[in-house]
């Protein structure tokens, strides 16, 4: 039984999920998570403002990018959602209140980015970062203007490629109200998040938290993670469900129900972390039930040490 139980122990997955629990995880994504809900309402006014400047003229492109950021976080914008469209067509910017949603987004959102970035290194056990604290707050902004036009790419993708979808099925003549339509869509659009999802781990590895990770390593611990990411994206109406049919929650279920998915998808992200960290320290030749000081005295006598 002993032996059963130490073959167990040295699964990959079971060494992840216990380095997941070692450095505290739970407590970083919920970090996280808080953050997260205090910059995503003034990144959404924002960031439509800015957006509203030049899309206004292209309703399909606009409804492209709700439907992308909505797969992000399931009912967000909608007439249904927590957001109305109709309330971000008339946002602008150059108002008192863009001005004091625009200061609000650069104090939340660098915050957020911040403590995402010292929770992916707490997971690498690294120390805190080093570097002049104005150089990493350029660099948080700039990750973060990349993301919002990364958003802005794959919903012309996603545009462009339902449209060339819908010319291919009508040479053969198939509607677009069929089946293999809807599941052909849909399928495209799973793709576009995907790839959003796997670059936006890399860079947040990488880029964001300057952790120096082999790229096949990244790459599959961001693939890995993105792939956990849609499986969560597609169950998302159900996972939520539950906080907005509660009668006790009902007063609270938007707040709750966001803070449930960012938990989530910040618990998720840590995991993959938690998975390439799992497979750096194995590179290594570190044993599975080192601590993660013992670990960190090591990778330094080695001269192994990540910035």
């Amino acid at each position: 039984m002993k032996e059963l139980v130490a073959r167990i122990l040295t699964w990959r997955p079971v060494r992840v999920v216990t380095h997941f629990n070692n450095v505290g995880g739970s407590i970083l994504a919920a970090g996280m998570s808080y953050q997260a809900i205090f910059a995503i309402f003034a990144a959404v006014w924002v960031g439509f403002s800015i957006a509203g400047l030049f899309l206004t003229a292209n309703q399909g492109l606009l409804n492209a990018l709700y439907a992308i950021i909505n797969q992000s976080i399931p009912g967000l914008i909608g007439t249904d959602g927590i957001i109305d469209p109709e309330l971000l067509a008339t946002a602008g910017i150059l108002t008192w209140t863009g001005a004091i949603a625009l200061v609000g987004l650069l104090l939340t959102a660098l915050g957020w980015l911040s403590a995402t970035a010292q929770a992916v290194r707490t997971v690498f056990d690294m120390p805190q970062q080093t570097t002049f604290f104005l150089l990493v707050k350029l660099r948080e902004l700039g990750l973060g203007l990349v993301f919002g036009l990364a958003l802005v790419l794959s919903a012309i993708v996603s545009l462009a490629s339902t449209a060339l979808l819908g010319l291919l099925f009508g040479i053969f003549q198939i509607p677009q109200d069929s089946f293999f339509y809807e599941a052909s869509a849909r399928a495209i659009g799973l793709a576009v998040v995907l790839v959003i999802d796997t670059l936006t781990l890399a860079a947040l590895f990488r880029v964001l938290s300057r952790v120096r990770i082999p790229v096949r390593r990244l790459f599959a611990g961001a693939l890995l993670g993105g792939l956990a990411l849609g499986l969560l994206k597609i169950l998302g109406g159900a996972l939520l469900g539950g906080a907005s049919r509660n009668p006790l929650l009902a007063t609270f279920a938007v707040i709750i129900g966001l803070l449930i998915w960012f938990n989530l998808v910040s618990t998720v992200t840590l995991i993959a972390a938690s998975w390439i960290a799992v497979g750096m320290d194995a590179m290594r030749g570190f044993r599975p039930t080192r601590s993660a000081p013992m670990r960190r005295r090591k990778t330094r006598r080695s001269g192994c040490t990540m910035p």
